[in-house]
């Protein structure tokens, strides 16, 4: 068996930078194991899978089609690097005809477009709570770790939490600077150790923009963390920005807003949020591989 497979490079233009994704286009059904076969194989953050939904479509011609993906250990409910990693494939490899490709998800329907140099991510937009229970020994206990194994003793400025996408959110005080959010040297293996419960899978570390700074056009910056996942750092998050749209729009009192995610290999986000409930997430990419999987 041969499958199309390819490696794109998501929310940068320039190729080994942003969040790389593989990308598989499937001409009939896979055997269910292979997808996770595949994305361990892989050993990227997100391997992508497009499916044909009905016989008749076409990579080219159709607009519609299924998208799952997986980390090396596991199915996720939403990927947005990888969707816009898929909608580069489609747009730029098979090149796709339609304006807008629809994707049939874990997440409902996801909705890509070209605007210029960018892709455009319609996604859901997830709101974040204040811990409000002091006596919630879960996230006593890993506040109480993340100081330890990620910011040490920094002033951390707000704690949120996601109950749609189980991802806690921990703001920095505003008086960091990003060079410290880009030096914390955060130990992401040990925090398996203080959240099994499944309460948490994903750690958001977020810090305000610096306005006065030579970023000063990022309003906001990030790092992410999933080793429940099997993901130690993912170098670029749209997931994450579903969830800090929300918040530092509410923070902010803006609508509209450029991210960027500080990972080592860094990548923006462009990010407008939307009337009807959801965000528009755009990034750029560049598309570094092009092969079969053979087997």
């Amino acid at each position: 068996m041969q499958i199309p497979i390819f490696t794109v490079d998501a929310f940068t233009n320039r190729p080994f930078s942003g969040n790389p994704a593989a990308v598989c286009l499937l001409e009939n059904d896979l055997v269910e194991n292979l997808h996770q076969k595949i994305a361990t194989e892989m050993n990227l953050s997100e391997t992508a899978f497009i499916r044909k939904l009905h016989p008749g479509d076409d990579f080219t011609k159709s607009s519609c089609f299924g998208l799952r993906w997986f980390t090396p250990t596991n199915e996720v409910p939403l990927c947005g690097h990888a969707t816009l990693a898929a909608a580069a494939v489609l747009f730029h490899v098979q090149k796709n005809i339609n304006s807008v490709l629809t994707f049939m998800t874990l997440s409902g329907e996801l909705k890509a477009r070209q605007v210029e140099d960018h892709i455009v991510l319609d996604l859901p937009l997830y709101f974040t709570y204040p811990q409000v229970d002091s006596s919630d020994n879960v996230f006593l206990c890993l506040l109480s770790l993340f100081h330890q194994a990620a910011v040490g003793d920094m002033v951390v400025q707000d704690l949120r939490y996601s109950p749609d996408t189980k991802k806690l959110l921990v703001r920095l005080s505003d008086a960091y600077e990003r060079s410290v959010l880009e030096e914390l040297q955060v130990s992401a293996q040990s925090f398996l150790s203080a959240e099994k419960t499944g309460k948490v899978k994903g750690l958001i570390l977020t810090l305000k923009g610096d306005s006065g700074g030579k970023h000063k056009g990022h309003d906001f910056y990030s790092r992410y963390f999933a080793p429940w996942n099997g993901v130690q750092e993912d170098p670029v998050t749209g997931s994450a920005h579903a969830v800090l749209s929300s918040y530092w729009s509410e923070q902010l009192g803006k609508k509209e807003m450029l991210a960027f995610q500080c990972s080592r290999r860094g990548g923006e986000l462009k990010i407008s949020l939307r009337n009807d409930g959801r965000v528009d997430i755009a990034g750029q990419m560049a598309i570094v591989l092009k092969g079969n999987l053979t087997f």
